[in-house]
């Protein structure tokens, strides 16, 4: 177990830290005095050792929202109103993107949006946030304040609501599905008894939520390395919506899979339930489902053995169309590795005709020659690619 120590070590030498846009910005708002302090996932991560794609900085501050904007007009810094009934200014500085919140405390919330009150009160800022973990923060030396024995939970590791949890979760109820990520992401798939007992309670209560925020958790819990145990939990619990085959299908997938993420998992969903209706549920894009597709396309064709079209058809769904063609089909690992051999002495090259060559033969533009054109395509593939032009030619139907 990594201690309180080392911990801190990291922070002190964080790259972060020392970089001179993050000092710049904490010496804007008074970082000397400890006015402003880093806050929140970075904070917690460099604790960790995790590195981070999002290299954006949140700060919280004592001092008021106009006061953080006139302070970066001083300076020539970019700062947008992002947030500011909330207390929340965004500043950029060069490459850095630093959101700062003004210290705060809700005073009235209805589960989605809450009237807050600004102060100077960091114990009080820090009572209001949702989990232990992510109520650390650092100022701009390095020096570790945690008011809520967040960095203990964090070792052990645990997932713990601050205070009541039926109380954070009534504040934002999207801190049910929040638990669940941080319970996958942090606390090793282990569950506080306490808060699961909570999201259970808050189960029937999230219809409010926007299909928005809850896809964006979605997203995130299913791009997570390990997640097979936190989707059934959250399936027990009555908060994800999934039959017992798509999450036996789930488990099996982030046992074999080698890089599992969130767009192999999203073929595996929508091969047994509704697209449409999923992507109602999550928001999810135009895009996202047309990945999903191709990629479940691509391991429909493998089942079938059909090799040289998937390979033609989908060549950027291949590799995730392996791994969820092998758990649809159940193949063995010799199995999969049998494919895969057959997958790596495919050749791909351009279909050799086009609509001129039947254009040439009496075709005219139109369905009829898009219908032709599309079966001896289907021909050459089944071929494996080794039908030619010319043996393309004596193959239209006049």
């Amino acid at each position: 177990m990594v201690g309180r120590g080392q911990m801190e070590r990291r922070l002190r030498t964080a790259d972060w830290l020392a970089d001179a846009d993050a000092q710049a910005i904490f010496s804007l708002l008074d970082g000397e005095g400890e006015r402003t302090r880093a806050v929140g996932g970075i904070v917690r991560d460099t604790l960790l050792s995790i590195s981070r794609e999002n290299t954006e900085i949140d700060f919280a501050t004592e001092l008021p929202p106009d006061e953080v904007m006139a302070r970066a007009a001083r300076k020539g810094v970019t700062a947008v109103p992002t947030g500011i009934t909330h207390g929340t200014v965004t500043l950029r500085l060069n490459a850095l993107v630093a959101e700062v919140t003004t210290l705060r405390e809700d005073v009235e919330t209805d589960g989605r949006h809450a009237v807050v009150r600004f102060g100077t009160d960091w114990r009080r800022d820090a009572e209001r946030r949702d989990f232990t973990i992510n109520a650390l923060y650092a100022d701009m030396f390095g020096g570790l304040f945690d008011p809520l024995g967040g960095a203990a939970d964090l070792t052990e590791p645990r997932i713990r609501f601050i205070g009541d949890p039926d109380q954070r979760i009534a504040e934002d109820r999207l801190r049910v599905y929040r638990f669940f990520r941080f319970s996958a992401s942090h606390g090793g798939e282990r569950f506080d008894g306490e808060g699961l007992a909570a999201v259970e309670r808050a189960a029937g209560t999230l219809d409010a939520l926007s299909a928005e925020r809850v896809g964006s958790e979605m997203r995130r819990i299913l791009s997570l390395p390990k997640v097979s145990t936190t989707l059934r939990t959250m399936h027990d619990a009555g908060i994800l919506a999934l039959d017992e085959e798509t999450l036996e299908r789930l488990r099996a997938y982030g046992a074999r899979a080698s890089r599992p993420n969130f767009m192999a998992r999203l073929a595996l969903i929508t091969a047994s339930t509704d697209p449409v209706a999923i992507q109602a549920r999550w928001r999810l894009s135009n895009e996202e489902m047309g990945r999903a597709a191709a990629i479940l396309s691509t391991a429909r064709l493998l089942e079938d053995l059909k090799v040289h079209e998937a390979a033609y058809r989908h060549p950027a769904a291949l590799s995730d169309g392996m791994e969820v063609a092998s758990v649809l089909a159940g193949w063995t690992e010799a199995g999969k590795s049998a494919v895969m051999d057959q997958l790596g002495h495919v050749t791909l090259s351009p279909f050799p005709l086009g609509g001129n060559d039947l254009i040439s033969l009496g075709y005219v533009p139109g369905p009829a020659l898009g219908a032709e054109l599309a079966r001896l395509e289907q021909a050459w593939i089944e071929s494996g690619f080794v039908l030619d032009r010319e043996a393309l030619l004596k193959q239209v139907d006049r």
